[in-house]
């Protein structure tokens, strides 16, 4: 019974360093700051995703001066999706925050995922642009 014990310990401590040393999944994230976005008009930025990974993309935001991203512009949306959008608020007290967007990486390709930053209705031109270029890698 003892002997059966010590196996069952060992055989459980042989899985838990298998799984501690095995690489972790890496969430990739694009996170563009307000100072970022006060100095370029235009940012460009490129990343590289594994298929069938999500990533988030982080843009700095003020609803309240009703400016706002536009809707994201999917060029290949056969080789990634838009999962989610939500704002996340400043601290009380505080104007603005952050857009933020969840994209899942489909199948191996390159898209990009442009958007502007504009007041809706207004008919004036963006004042913001941002592209972002997803080279999605075989899994």
């Amino acid at each position: 019974m003892k002997s059966k014990l010590i196996l069952a310990f060992m055989a459980v401590a042989i899985s838990l360093c298998l799984f501690a040393c095995s690489p972790a999944s890496k969430q990739v994230s694009v996170d563009v700051t307000c100072g970022q976005l006060s100095k370029h008009a235009h940012i460009t930025k490129a990343i590289q995703v594994p298929a069938g990974d999500s990533f988030t993309l982080s843009l700095c935001s003020n609803p309240t001066a009703e400016f706002r991203w536009s809707e994201a512009q999917i060029s290949d949306q056969t080789a990634l999706e838009q999962v989610d959008r939500k704002f996340v608020p400043r601290k009380e007290g505080q104007a603005g925050g952050r857009e933020v967007w969840t994209f899942k990486t489909l199948k191996e390709g390159t898209s990009t995922i442009s958007m502007e930053y504009i007041r809706p209705g207004k008919g004036e031109k963006p004042t913001r642009t941002f592209v972002l270029t997803v080279e999605v890698l075989l899994g």
